[in-house]
């Protein structure tokens, strides 16, 4: 593992300080340093830490001691799995994959169809009934009423992330105890790198809400194409094809046109802060790498829902020990307890999350990456109407015309790479898996 870049990183912190702290100071959200963003941040990477750390000198020294050949008792199958896992890798998951859709091919177009407008309906449900409630609870008050005033805010994202990835794991479990998976080969803790950019990343989607609207978020969600593709290049070596970098462009302009075209004076629902941008880029810095990382993961032999395993087994561990080290998880707990209507969105978030999960392996296992990209390219665009129509956003002319750019692009990616596979080349594969 190579060195943290500190001096980096303290270097980026002080030139994001200052316009963190006035975004701060404008919001009557935040009355403390400990409660800008930056800083909050801050004390949960170092909750990670003093988990990381410490498993990095163990790893290390199991590893050196050469543990694998001389490791001995109850104690050794555990850290075989966790250190060194079945090193052995194979198609085992693309075969899965690729026989699951051949059967599928068989069926009956009638059955086909049904279990196409379930995979639909199924994804839909969920990831609007999740965005809906993702802007519900970090935007909103709980416990607003005549006499006791404007009610509170829930403000620790790190809470939420804990609760969604904590249900995943049970689903997860419950799958893997129910249903035959192949035997599992990655080293446990190789998990860990996918974990922590995945919390991260959820961790930076949750709070840049309370800086920018929700249509500016799911638009540059939508643009993580780019990233993708860079990181691709950067940890896979991966190489694209002329027609991804043109949509790839027309997606930064796309985005480009929306962000520009909002401003303070259309509705404050737009106000898109400098906190609100950076936290976005990390969103999908962070999401970026966890895809890519993903799909290294899954040249080992191991299903979907073992992935979603692992890497909500070491969530759960980094988020519930920073929580505790910092005291916000009782606050949580309390919060919930003060508020029924906030606990219900929060378990309701958590649900939706586990089962959105399950309906993207299921789609993709049944109809491929090409079909549910279309699925979820959809559920973005009826997320964002869904968000103005009960949130009230206002979206000018030239923001319609660029979501619409944007749109049009990603349907382009999906039609010229359906087209590669009819010519019988093989596009490179966008990682699509997000657990």
């Amino acid at each position: 593992m190579p060195p943290f870049p500190w001096s980096l990183c303290v270097g980026v912190m002080l030139f994001v300080l200052p316009a963190v702290r006035a975004d701060a100071e404008d919001s009557s959200l935040f009355s403390g340093w400990q409660d800008v963003w930056i800083f909050r941040l801050f004390l949960n990477v170092l909750g990670y830490a003093t988990i990381i750390i410490p498993g990095y000198f163990l790893i290390a020294y199991f590893k050196r001691v050469n543990y694998l050949e001389t490791g001995r008792g109850l104690c050794f199958p555990v850290i075989k799995t966790c250190v060194f896992g079945n090193e052995s890798k194979g198609g085992l998951l693309d075969d899965v994959l690729v026989t699951s859709r051949n059967d599928s091919e068989s069926s009956s177009s009638t059955r086909q169809a049904g279990k196409l407008l379930f995979c639909a309906a199924g994804l839909q449900v969920s990831y609007l009934t999740w965005g809906v409630l993702q802007e519900r609870v970090m935007t909103r008050s709980y416990g607003a009423t005549v006499e006791e005033g404007s009610g509170e805010r829930f403000k620790d994202s790190q809470f939420l992330v804990f609760m969604n990835r904590i249900l995943a794991l049970t689903v997860a479990g419950l799958c893997c105890v129910v249903f035959k998976q192949p035997r599992h080969g990655a080293p446990m803790y190789k998990y860990s790198f996918a974990s922590l950019s995945n919390i991260l990343s959820s961790w930076c989607q949750y709070e840049a809400l309370k800086f920018i609207s929700f249509p500016t978020q799911v638009l540059a969600k939508a643009s993580k194409v780019i990233p993708v593709m860079l990181m691709g290049k950067i940890v896979s070596r991966k190489s694209y094809e002329y027609w991804e970098y043109l949509t790839a462009a027309l997606i930064s302009v796309g985005v480009s046109m929306f962000l520009l075209s909002s401003s303070t004076n259309k509705h404050p629902s737009t106000v898109t802060t400098f906190s609100g941008v950076v936290i976005l880029a990390g969103y999908i810095v962070f999401d970026s790498f966890t895809s890519n990382w993903q799909d290294n993961l899954f040249k080992y032999k191991m299903s979907s829902v073992q992935m979603m395993f692992g890497v909500n087994l070491f969530s759960c561990l980094f988020t519930v020990g920073s929580l505790l080290e910092q005291g916000a998880f009782f606050d949580s707990l309390a919060f919930m307890s003060r508020h029924s209507e906030f606990a219900f969105h929060a378990v309701l978030l958590s649900v939706c999350s586990a089962c959105g999960q399950l309906f993207i392996f299921y789609t993709i296992a049944q109809f491929g990456a090409a079909v549910f990209t279309i699925i979820m390219t959809l559920r973005q665009a009826f997320a964002i109407l869904l968000s103005c129509f009960l949130y009230g956003h206002a979206v000018t002319q030239v923001g319609a015309f660029g979501m619409a750019v944007v749109f049009l692009a990603l349907f382009l990616r999906v039609y010229a790479r359906s087209r590669m596979k009819k010519s019988g080349k093989r596009p490179q594969q966008t990682p699509v898996q997000k657990v």
